[in-house]
């Protein structure tokens, strides 16, 4: 962590904690991460993103820990997603990891746009099973995972989207989200890493916030329930929007 300037880490550890909470409980926390890591303070895009994926894998670890403490786990509903989802993974992240770090920018923020509109209708959320085809849902999650080894930030939403529509209740939903990212990440990291596109500095302070975050956050919706969950969600699709359309 040599050359860390302590605002930057303090700022950085902030912003895990935040981004924690919001991934645990909807998704789109990296956004803010990633942000930060690139325009605030000065990483490259791609090490930016490759640097966010180690706070991503503490913070999934903890929330799949806390989502199982609180009687909740999405370990059964996530296997029938694994297999395309790490298939995808490993793609994304081989693809982009060769980009340079104009294009990377360019390609993130175009493709958050139908993220957006996507997120922005509400799901349905009355069961507690994945009711696709298996065909679909094998579709469905190859595309998550090709979009979640390349670029990560946003993926949460993507996910929990997919399964309420799918048939699934938000809280079910984020707690089989978590093992997906879960598995993608640690699918996607080791690429970045041979790659030198992480700076283990800030990835560790990130991991601390992340990790802290994403306990706090899973808690708050095992006791909360769909009720709580849901303008998290809001809130998270609102801030994603005001990225894309370039409010800050």
């Amino acid at each position: 962590m040599a050359g860390m300037e302590l605002i930057d880490a303090l700022l950085v550890a902030g912003a895990g904690v935040v981004a924690g909470v919001v991934n645990a409980m909807a998704g789109g926390g990296s956004l803010l991460t990633v942000a930060l890591l690139n325009v605030f303070v000065g990483l490259p895009g791609l090490v930016a993103n490759g640097t966010n994926r180690i706070g991503v894998l503490v913070q999934n670890a903890s929330s799949v820990a806390a989502y199982r403490k609180g009687g909740i786990s999405g370990l059964r509903r996530a296997l029938p997603l694994l297999v395309p989802v790490t298939a995808g993974s490993l793609i994304g992240s081989l693809v982009v990891s060769s980009f340079t770090d104009d294009a990377f920018e360019k390609i993130f923020g175009v493709l958050m746009i139908p993220l957006v509109f996507l997120s922005l209708r509400a799901p349905a959320t009355t069961g507690r099973q994945i009711s696709w085809h298996p065909a679909l849902t094998t579709t469905v999650f190859f595309g998550v995972g090709l979009y979640g080894g390349a670029f990560q930030a946003g993926v949460g939403l993507l996910i929990v989207v997919a399964l309420a529509r799918s048939g699934l209740d938000l809280v079910n939903a984020n707690a089989v989200k978590v093992v997906v990212i879960l598995v993608l990440t640690a699918i996607a990291v080791p690429v970045f890493i041979i790659r030198g596109q992480v700076d283990w500095g800030f990835a560790a302070v990130l991991a601390g916030g992340f990790a802290l975050g994403g306990w706090l956050g899973a808690r708050i919706a095992v006791r909360g329930g769909d009720r709580v969950i849901r303008p998290v969600l809001i809130v998270a699709v609102t801030a994603l929007a005001g990225r894309m359309i370039g409010l800050y």
